[in-house]
């Protein structure tokens, strides 16, 4: 059950990110990819301002944060 969760957490987050950084989607396999990295930033981004979040929601909000970070940096790379 849990890695159907992990799955979900990934694919909303990868979506979300890629909506909000404005189309910077990578399609379904490529969003969950981006929202499990997204995941392992946020929370490190996360645990070094001290913020906790808890649920399911607090994971896809820290995993869609993540993703967008990751988004930024890959559009980063790119431009070079």
């Amino acid at each position: 059950m849990h890695i159907i969760a992990f799955l979900i957490i990934g694919l909303l987050a990868g979506w979300l990110a890629g909506k909000i950084m404005k189309g910077r989607g990578f399609g379904l396999l490529g969003n969950i990819v981006v929202g499990w990295i997204g995941a392992f930033i946020g929370g490190f981004l996360f645990d070094l301002v001290g913020v906790t979040a808890y649920g399911f929601i607090g994971s896809v909000i820290t995993a869609t944060v993540g993703a967008i970070v990751l988004l930024w940096l890959i559009g980063l790379f790119k431009k070079m």
